[in-house]
């Protein structure tokens, strides 16, 4: 049996690796994503202070400190009984919206746009942010001016872009003033109106011509998993149910609380990261034809699972989404579509929160908090899908068990069909072509749309 190893993975926002084995009529007899790096997290974080969870857990992502930061610290105040006063819960929501606006410029941008704008089968060697920055040097600054713009927004606020401490067992460190709102509001606004323009460059322009193939290297159905509001089924990235909808459009909300009700989590000997699956279902198998207990996460499973959107430019565009493509929609390129509704909702979002009085409010803080033993689970949608952290202290506050479940561990199954069935369609299917970089590219492109 012969192997092609495809590594590292390019244009993703970690490391991993491909190996695809090739039968002897040179088919693809299997495929294996492996991500080989032991991060370890959650066994040296044990014996720590609850308190200081929040504030080491940054260290695992640094595209998206904050949403570990946001999601640690609410699993630390339900073990330990802590109710968050409003003003400090909407002004972590606004930190949260603030960093994921730049987290989807970079992606969309820096990492996926030379597919669509250079083409996949552009040289390699300019099929990337340089070669970008040639083909579309005014699209390419503005992109970095907006990502930039929301970048020096937060860091006014909180002190700290990367690594932020601002968020505390209790509440938040500071008050919002109102110049600074101020200040946020007249530089968010430039942003919008280039993330709308985003918006609209990929749906008429860049994304189109790709559906298609993507419908013939990455189609199939699967469960999805996303945050709703309880009250209306609405879309929420901080706070709220979750939900699965399942294939046959059966839909289950649920607490995060009760996560181990519903999700199990397996392994694989050619990777360390975790494979977790519907527990209802039994088990887990990686076989598009039949994906027992797959689900997945992220942008399109967050569309695929909310029934509405609270903004109404974001709400426009999840309309005009669903009539192109249904209800759920499975093609694995629309990833990249919803990442860009996605953008329009966090910038309506975080103006909404700007311009609500409460936001400016002194109280941020509940007060001292006195360590217990408990058990707490806290949850937010994190850019690269539902980021859960599960915690459980003892009598003196300290951690006796942190389990971790980010979006990227949650779409581990789903990317390892979605590569094995585009290898097998791009390899099989090429009829005596020789294998080539536009091909493997393709391969990527299946990858790259889930943001790992």
């Amino acid at each position: 049996m012969k192997r092609l190893h495809i590594a590292p993975l390019s244009r993703i926002e970690g490391h991993a690796a491909l190996t695809i084995y090739l039968d002897d009529q040179g088919n693809v007899a299997d495929t294996h994503l492996s991500v080989m790096s032991l991060r370890g997290f959650e066994r040296f974080v044990q014996g720590r202070p609850a308190e200081e969870l929040p504030r080491i857990v940054t260290r695992i992502c640094g595209i998206c400190p904050w949403q570990h930061h946001l999601a640690s610290v609410k699993a630390v105040e339900a073990a330990m009984g802590v109710t968050v006063p409003p003003t400090a819960v909407k002004l972590r929501e606004l930190c949260q919206m603030l960093a994921t606006i730049p987290d989807k410029i970079l992606h969309f941008y820096f990492l996926a746009a030379p597919d669509f704008l250079l083409g996949p089968d552009a040289d390699p060697a300019g099929r990337n942010i340089f070669g970008l920055i040639k083909a579309a040097p005014d699209l390419v600054r503005q992109a970095v001016r907006a990502r930039m713009r929301v970048s020096e927004l937060l860091e006014m606020f909180t002190g700290k872009i990367i690594h932020p401490v601002a968020a505390t067992v209790g509440g938040f460190t500071k008050p919002l003033s109102e110049d600074e709102r101020a200040a946020m509001l007249a530089g968010l606004s430039e942003v919008t109106a280039f993330c709308l323009h985003s918006m609209r460059l990929a749906r008429e322009k860049l994304l189109p011509p790709y559906i298609e193939m993507f419908r013939e290297i990455g189609d199939y159905a699967t469960a999805y998993l996303g945050t709703v509001r309880p009250q209306d089924g609405s879309l929420d990235l901080f706070d709220g149910d979750l939900r699965v909808l399942h294939p046959d459009g059966a839909m289950e909300n649920f607490p995060a609380s009760r996560y181990m009700d519903y999700i199990s989590e397996d392994s694989r000997e050619w990777s360390w990261l975790k494979f977790p699956y519907l527990k209802k279902a039994g088990g887990l198998e990686l076989d598009y034809r039949n994906p027992l207990g797959v689900y997945r996460v992220n942008t399109l499973a967050r569309l695929n699972v909310a029934d509405c959107i609270s903004t109404p430019q974001a709400q426009r565009e999840l309309e005009f989404f669903r009539r192109e493509f249904g209800r759920p929609a499975h093609v694995v390129g629309l990833y990249h579509w919803a990442r860009l509704v996605e953008l329009v909702y966090c910038c309506e979002r975080a103006e909404e929160l700007l311009r609500d009085p409460e936001i400016t409010g002194t109280q941020v803080h509940a007060g001292a908090v006195e360590p217990r033993a408990g058990e707490g689970v806290g949850h937010l949608e994190a850019p690269r899908g539902t980021l859960l952290y599960h915690v459980r202290t003892n009598d003196e506050g300290l951690l006796d068990m942190v389990n971790i479940i980010a979006g990227t561990t949650h779409n581990n199954a789903g990317m390892h069909i979605s590569m094995k069935l585009a290898a097998q369609r791009l390899i099989d299917d090429r009829g005596g072509k020789p294998l080539d970089q536009g091909l493997f590219n393709r391969v990527e492109m299946c990858l790259r749309a889930y943001d790992p």
